[in-house]
């Protein structure tokens, strides 16, 4: 009969333990949410509910977020990418970057499921030419530009990005779909 060396029939064990312990049928509650399931089309903005949930910066120079909760009353969807969100003033419309540091990653929405996204501003001041006087939000889901959903901004003036009196993007960006609750 041969012996294995302690080392190697403890390695041997190791794997054989780790390898049972896979089941490829079960996934945990984040890979289902995130998954890039096939048979799951792309959402549609006419199939989300949206409520909007508001930490407006008080004073010039502050930051603000609006969070915008979209829930899927449709069937199982998917999210790839970031949302597309523009602020409109008077006589021009700025389109919102992601945030620097945001990845997207698909994010699958079961009937009834939500998630969420953040603009962050920077406050104006008012009557200044060196902000933007937004009258509106709005956003489109990826790759449905076409497809927008506006929302009346009431949360003050925002900050032109490069300070200057004319042109220049705001300074707002936009987060990724954020998973909400289970």
């Amino acid at each position: 009969m041969r012996t294995f060396p302690p080392l190697a029939l403890a390695a041997a064990l190791a794997a054989t333990l780790l390898l049972t312990a896979c089941d490829g049928d079960k996934t945990s509650g984040d890979d289902v949410k995130n998954a890039d399931r096939p048979g799951a089309s792309a959402c549609a903005i006419g199939d989300l509910g949206v409520e909007v949930g508001a930490g407006a910066a008080p004073a010039a120079g502050d930051t603000g977020n609006v969070t915008v909760t979209l829930t899927n009353q449709g069937r199982a969807c998917v999210l790839k990418g970031f949302p597309v969100v523009d602020l409109s003033a008077e006589d021009t419309t700025t389109s919102v970057s992601p945030e620097q540091t945001a990845k997207a990653r698909p994010l699958t929405l079961g009937k009834g499921g939500t998630t969420s996204f953040t603009i962050t501003y920077v406050r104006g001041e008012a009557d200044s030419p060196k902000s933007l006087t937004v009258r509106k939000a709005s956003f489109a889901l990826p790759g449905a530009t076409a497809e927008a959903r506006d929302l009346p901004w009431s949360y003050g003036e925002v900050a032109r990005r490069d300070g200057s009196s004319s042109g220049g993007a705001a300074q707002a960006s936009v987060s990724g779909f954020e998973s909400s609750g289970d």
